[in-house]
């Protein structure tokens, strides 16, 4: 799965980015920077003590780091929207964060004033595209099949709901998967989930409060938006420290887990995705998978070749799993299940498949 982070200048987005994947990343940079997160699960290292295997794998995500989105102006527009045309969720940076020495991006010195010049910044881009669209298939000089009457049908309706400064992913039950599918070729950002995060200094992390807060929340829950406070400064004096004095650390500041850890969490989750594990003494893995996926789909997750063959899969749920304390126990106890190809995994499942070769 893979997640733009979006932001105006000056907000911390490249700290964020180099918090999330370990690379020292360029801020100035015009192209999009690559890395890979870790998708922090205390449920692995659990069962990682358990087993105590050759190999312990976390879950995963994909972020993109892109250039500084500049209000008004066409290249920085163009750069950004190129980068995210293909990212699955939006990680929206906002600052809140005071330092007299790195000024706030023009015309945005609350975090309230960044989410609506940023929106607006979405909501312009892809009525551009759907208006640029719509014009092309009614100017169209032959007859329009009636895939393309549909999708001008579509465009059309989307359209006004973007003139009215709205996003699309608010009136997604007014579109079947059909339509949306139509129209999936344009990448709109409105129809992305978006990930609210915003960069505190100490002083506002510890007082849980920042300038324009209430307004914010306002529009994420209007928009339905997954939210994160964090303080980058301080996340990167955690990453500093010994991981056997992190947790002191957190301790003192009355959390349990790093900002970054609850971010890459929040993250997960806004994609709509659970993760379940395969478990043994070669290697403990935590895999990722699409909330409502079967038994078949989680075996073509770990390999093709187990999802064709499949025959049964043994489910044991983590929370059994810990309070009895072995495999063992779980199946004298029958709570392990032995389930067919359309069974809906949940979050957590530990799994064995048995299929042919």
């Amino acid at each position: 799965m893979k997640v733009g982070i979006v932001g105006l200048p000056q907000v911390g987005k490249t700290t964020i980015f180099s918090l999330l994947t370990g690379i020292e990343a360029d801020p100035y940079s015009t192209v999009h920077q690559k890395g890979i997160a870790k998708v922090y699960d205390k449920r692995v290292k659990i069962l990682s003590e358990m087993y105590q295997p050759k190999k312990t794998t976390y879950a995963t995500l994909e972020f993109y780091d892109t250039p500084s989105l500049i209000p008004n102006e066409q290249k920085s527009r163009s750069q950004v929207f190129n980068q995210v045309q293909n990212a699955d969720a939006l990680l929206l940076i906002l600052r809140a964060f005071k330092n007299d020495s790195v000024p706030f991006p023009e015309n945005g010195e609350t975090a309230f004033k960044q989410l609506k010049i940023t929106l607006d910044e979405f909501i312009f881009r892809d009525l551009e595209i759907v208006t640029n669209r719509i014009e092309r298939l009614e100017n169209a000089k032959r007859k329009l099949d009636n895939k393309e009457e549909n999708e001008l049908k579509v465009l059309k309706h989307m359209r006004e709901i973007l003139e009215n400064e709205d996003f699309l992913s608010r009136h997604r039950e007014e579109f079947t998967a059909d339509q949306i599918k139509l129209v999936s070729s344009y990448s709109l950002v409105t129809l992305k989930p978006v990930v609210i995060t915003v960069n505190l200094d100490e002083n506002q992390f510890s007082e849980k409060n920042y300038e324009s807060k209430t307004e914010v929340l306002n529009i994420v829950k209007d928009y339905n938006f997954a939210y994160i406070e964090l303080c980058g400064l301080m996340e990167k004096e955690i990453q500093e420290l010994p991981e056997e004095e992190r947790e002191e650390f957190l301790k003192d500041l009355g959390i349990t887990e790093s900002g970054i850890e609850r971010l890459s969490k929040t993250m997960y989750e806004q994609l709509g995705l659970i993760s379940f594990f395969t478990v043994g003494k070669d290697e403990v893995r935590a895999w990722t998978l699409k909330k409502g996926s079967t038994a078949v789909e989680a075996a073509g997750v770990i390999h093709s070749d187990l999802a064709r063959g499949f025959i049964k899969a043994e489910i044991i749920k983590y929370d059994d799993l810990i309070n009895l304390g072995s495999e063992k126990e779980v199946k004298e106890k029958g709570l392990m299940k032995l389930v067919g190809k359309e069974h809906v995994i949940e979050d957590g499942d530990i799994i064995t498949v048995r299929f042919n070769v």
